[in-house]
């Protein structure tokens, strides 16, 4: 008996279905119950909402989010092999388990969910940083989700948590703070997982904003930030120069000194170039 069900002990479980971890599917699964359960609370009160979880693999965290009271969750795993040991988990939380076999990036979450709806998962390393970031730019804002609630590496972790002047900062800092709430809420070591990852892992909470923190159009913030980090060594005055012809008087519009560089420049800062490229309507 585990501590938080009556199922069996994760290692357990994945000895009797014979999972070991894929490395071509970015896999590393977590081992301990009560960790799980932990990294599902730092996901809030989940009485009221369904969940998305990306990468069960063997349910780790699938039960940590039933256990604290999830009212309903969608797991989507690629490995065909993790469908049985799901399958008794579902078994255990009778209509409160919806498991499908595919793609996270093929799916569309609310032909299964029920709004409000928070993310959460272990991601495989392989897709986390694709998966946050068409989070964070879907045609329509607000999004579908309330939160996301993350396990990442920890230098993609502190990359989307970085501050101006910080190694860390670039694209993945401004995307995610644009707007959402971005925090790291959780250290985890190698040894938390199966196979231990040669690095360390941290988790992540975002909470999504009503509206995004200050005003710009989002194709243009986006070609800017692009376009100011893929030559983070250079100027803004040449690393922008394909943005605008006139880029040096927006600019100065802006507030910004052209000799700067991209990662002096705040997300404030960021947008009122981009409103000064591009004006907003109304």
């Amino acid at each position: 008996m585990s501590a938080i069900d009556s199922l069996p002990p994760l290692r357990e479980v994945i000895d009797t279905h014979q999972l070991l971890a894929r490395k071509s599917l970015g896999q590393n699964f977590l081992l301990d119950l009560n960790l799980t359960s932990k990294i599902a609370r730092q996901a809030g009160d989940l009485t009221e909402c369904d969940v998305l979880e990306i990468g069960p693999g063997p349910g780790g965290l699938t039960r940590g989010l039933l256990a604290e009271g999830a009212r309903r969750v969608l797991a989507v795993e690629k490995d065909s092999r993790c469908m049985p040991a799901l399958a008794e988990i579902a078994e255990a939380y009778p209509g409160q388990l919806e498991v499908i076999n595919g793609d996270a990036l093929d799916i569309d979450p609310l032909a299964h969910l029920t709004p409000p709806v928070r993310i959460a998962a272990n991601l495989p390393y392989n897709v986390g940083t694709e998966l946050l970031v068409r989070w964070l730019t879907p045609k329509q804002w607000p999004p579908f989700w309330q939160s996301l609630t993350l396990m990442f590496q920890r230098e993609v972790a502190e990359r989307i948590v970085a501050q101006p002047g910080s190694k860390a900062y670039g694209r993945l800092a401004l995307l995610a703070q644009w707007r959402a709430e971005a925090r790291i809420v959780l250290s985890l070591p190698p040894e938390a997982f199966s196979p231990p990852p040669k690095v360390h892992s941290a988790v992540v909470h975002l909470t999504a904003l009503e509206q995004p923190r200050f005003p710009a159009d989002a194709a243009t913030l986006s070609r800017v930030v692009a376009a100011g980090f893929n030559q983070r060594r250079k100027m803004l005055r040449a690393s922008l120069k394909s943005v605008a012809p006139n880029i040096e008087d927006h600019l100065k519009a802006a507030g910004i000194a052209p000799t700067e560089r991209a990662e002096q420049v705040s997300l404030e800062e960021f947008c009122a170039l981009a409103r000064s490229i591009k004006p907003l309507d109304g």
